[in-house]
C-alpha cells in the first residue's frame, strides 16, 4: 500500500476527513481507500485514493465507490463534496450510479 509519506499526503489532501462520513479524524484513525478497488482494476494513483475512516472502510469492503454509494445518498453527497482529487471518470461513475 502507500508509504507513510504518501498516506500522509492523501490524508492531508482530504483535510483528515473521511470522504464517506465527512467526519474529521486524527491521522492514525484514517486509512487510505481505493475508490476503484485493485481487484477490480484500480491502481495506487492519487486519483484513485481517498481518506477513509476505519468504520466506513469496513462497510465499503471490496466494493467500488459507485456501488457502495448508489444506495447511500448522504455518503454519496459527502464523497462528491470532499473527494475533489479523484479521477474525473471515477467521480462520473459515482455521480451516475443510482
Amino acid at each position: 500500500m502507500a508509504s507513510p509519506d504518501r498516506k500522509r499526503k492523501i490524508l492531508e489532501l482530504h483535510g483528515f476527513r473521511c470522504v464517506y462520513c465527512a467526519e474529521v479524524w486524527p491521522p492514525e484513525e484514517l486509512t487510505v481507500d481505493h475508490v476503484e478497488p485493485r481487484v477490480k482494476g484500480g491502481d495506487h494513483s492519487e486519483g484513485n485514493l481517498v481518506a477513509c475512516c476505519a468504520a466506513c472502510n469496513r462497510e465499503k469492503a471490496g466494493l467500488a465507490a459507485w456501488s457502495f454509494l448508489a444506495s447511500r445518498p448522504v455518503q454519496r453527497a459527502n464523497f462528491l463534496l470532499h473527494a475533489r482529487w479523484v479521477w474525473p471518470r471515477l467521480r462520473r461513475a459515482v455521480e451516475e450510479a443510482v
